[in-house]
């Protein structure tokens, strides 16, 4: 489970550093500077946090139900027995919470468990998971993924080359359809596009790899 430390303060001062771009068999062709706005920010916990909890909540089916009144229930309105004179307690419809089959009292109906966090709180989450992924050097930026057919086969072995764990987040600029099918086989490696990064992705993979047009759209995203 990946963690944030809180270490960082709103005083820190963060060297700006550069990225090494690769090539698919994990040759340097160049170099990127990383954004000091983006991934030098304060990280915040608690908006990380409150994020994952957001989508988490927003997963639940909430459908949880049962019958609260009569109208649910199939059965005569009429009194079972007379008031007085049976020797039995006094019922007025077999219906009732009291008696088997009957509705029940404040139980569970369908809900909805989300809720939304502001835009502002979104962005910086996003920025305090990025932060602490450059400063633990788990994010490489690759020039270009071009597979010519959608195998897994051909993605493994572009893993494999380039030293990535399984726990892998690629993150692309567009679609890619061969890349996207082809990583579909492969259980603990994703792939994402920038309108689509979240706090819970970032944080459930190991290593972030995003192509230098990924790269470009996340800083303008969230600058």
């Amino acid at each position: 489970r990946s963690t944030l430390s809180s270490s960082s303060a709103a005083s820190d001062v963060y060297k700006r550093q550069e990225l090494d771009i690769v090539d698919t068999e994990n040759k340097k062709v160049g170099k990127v500077e990383a954004s000091s706005n983006v991934f030098e920010a304060r990280v915040r916990d608690e908006l990380v946090q409150r994020y994952v909890t957001m989508q988490l909540a927003a997963r639940r089916g909430g459908n949880a139900a049962t019958k609260q009144n009569k109208g649910e229930l199939h059965g005569s309105n009429a009194k079972p027995w007379r008031q007085k004179g049976t020797g039995r307690a006094r019922s007025g419809n077999t219906r009732s919470p009291v008696w088997r089959g009957g509705m029940t009292v404040f139980g569970p109906s369908p809900r909805s468990y989300a809720f939304s966090l502001s835009k502002k709180s979104k962005k910086i989450a996003i920025k305090s998971v990025l932060t602490e992924r450059f400063k633990s050097q788990n994010i490489s930026v690759v020039d270009s993924i071009v597979l010519e057919q959608p195998k897994t086969k051909d993605l493994a072995a572009i893993l494999k080359k380039m030293s990535l764990p399984s726990k892998t987040l690629f993150i692309i600029s567009e679609k890619n359809q061969n890349f996207q099918l082809a990583a579909r086989n492969l259980p603990y490696t994703n792939v994402l596009l920038v309108d689509g990064l979240n706090v819970f992705d970032l944080l459930k993979h190991e290593r972030i790899v995003c192509t230098k047009d990924a790269l470009q759209k996340i800083e303008e995203r969230l600058n």
